[in-house]
């Protein structure tokens, strides 16, 4: 697992529902920081934008052709993206390289994401992306709320449920972003979150006027938002909530704020979750590769019994075994053939005394040396 600093740049992925102004807001984010002479490092993560209002140090564009992707593979908008997203993925590795060389000289890390949140956030690439990226830096996710769109009880739960969804899926501390509060100010949803009879009263008054796009209805879809608010009620506790207009730049102080509270919330909470879980999978890793070794070397068995099958480092330690036993010359070498006549020459000559012995005692000394030869080639 790579080595993380606590005073490490900190990443901030920005994801929200399309239209919600994400890339409005990094743009007013760029800005202050550059004001604060704390320029930033920017990722863009969406392949399917055409115009990006600011300037970025990664673009996954410049990797792959969002266009050329649906065509070759003969897929939809939707597609293309996780497609163009996956392929990135690949390349994760040498991304977080970049960032690790570049993280003395900075303070944070914006990324964008695709305007389809579930693109980005339910896709294996998604996934791993953030994973290798919060595993190098302390990771923020900053969930972009479009206000004036959530003053409704019935969209403002379906929000909220969103958020929760995404903050149990990635684990790492979030922020609810309520953007555009230049058209909406965002009191009523600090309201509705610290207070669950405050929601319940706006509940009851949607469902009197029936007002347009109220969707709070009656009956089932009543009774199911005052259950899911009821549950939410610990959920919220773990939130920070910022309004800012991405317009104005009201509110981005704030937001920086907030991003420094969840920095140290990263490290004391979720960084030792982050590293518990990496040390599980290196464990059942390990395990898993235990067990394929097992099943190995109990095939290489040849009876059940433990008998094994004879292996060429057992033959090498016969030979070592034998060749230690004599020191004095070596055994491979080939006989040399004047020793092979001298031990037949030998044998003759043993032979020969033999015989003579046996003759002297019938015939007497009679035998000189030339009987000697002459035995010898008759014995050839």
């Amino acid at each position: 697992m790579a080595s993380r600093s606590p005073s490490g740049p900190a990443a901030i992925i920005c994801v929200g529902m399309a239209g919600s102004g994400k890339t409005t807001f990094m743009q007013r984010l760029n800005a202050h920081l550059h004001a604060l002479k704390q320029p930033p490092y920017i990722m863009n993560l969406d392949p399917a934008v055409k115009n990006v209002p600011f300037d970025r140090n990664i673009d996954i564009r410049d990797s792959v052709d969002y266009k050329e992707v649906m065509k070759q593979y003969n897929l939809g908008p939707n597609g293309g993206i996780m497609t163009c997203l996956n392929l990135f993925a690949t390349k994760v590795d040498q991304v977080v390289g970049i960032l690790e060389q570049r993280a003395p000289t900075l303070t944070n890390v914006l990324i964008d994401t695709p305007g389809q949140i579930e693109c980005f956030v339910w896709s294996a690439s998604g996934t791993i992306i953030t994973d290798a990226i919060a595993s190098t830096f302390p990771t923020i996710i900053a969930y972009i709320i479009d206000t004036p769109r959530t003053t409704s009880p019935a969209t403002f739960m379906a929000n909220m449920l969103y958020a929760c969804s995404i903050l149990y899926k990635t684990k790492l501390p979030m922020i609810l972003v309520f953007n555009k509060t230049d058209v909406q100010p965002h009191g009523f949803a600090h309201e509705w979150m610290t207070d669950f009879e405050a929601f319940q009263t706006a509940l009851r008054k949607d469902e009197d006027t029936e007002a347009l796009g109220g969707g709070g209805g009656s009956g089932y879809m009543g009774n199911l938002l005052n259950s899911m608010s009821l549950m939410l009620e610990e959920f919220y506790k773990h939130l920070s909530l910022v309004g800012v207009s991405a317009m104005t730049g009201m509110g981005v102080e704030n937001f920086l704020d907030a991003v420094k509270e969840k920095v140290k919330e990263y490290e004391t909470e979720y960084k030792p979750e982050l590293e518990a879980a990496w040390q599980k999978r290196q464990a059942a890793k390990a395990e898993k590769q235990q067990r394929e070794l097992d099943r190995l070397l109990k095939d290489m068995q040849v009876d059940p019994a433990g008998v094994q099958a004879d292996v060429l480092s057992d033959f090498e330690d016969d030979d070592d075994s034998n060749a230690g036993e004599m020191v004095e010359r070596d055994e491979d070498e080939p006989r040399r053939e004047e020793d092979e006549d001298e031990d037949e020459e030998a044998g003759l000559q043993a032979r020969y005394q033999k015989a003579l012995a046996e003759d002297r005692e019938k015939k007497g000394n009679m035998l000189d040396e030339d009987s000697f030869m002459r035995y010898l080639m008759a014995n050839k």
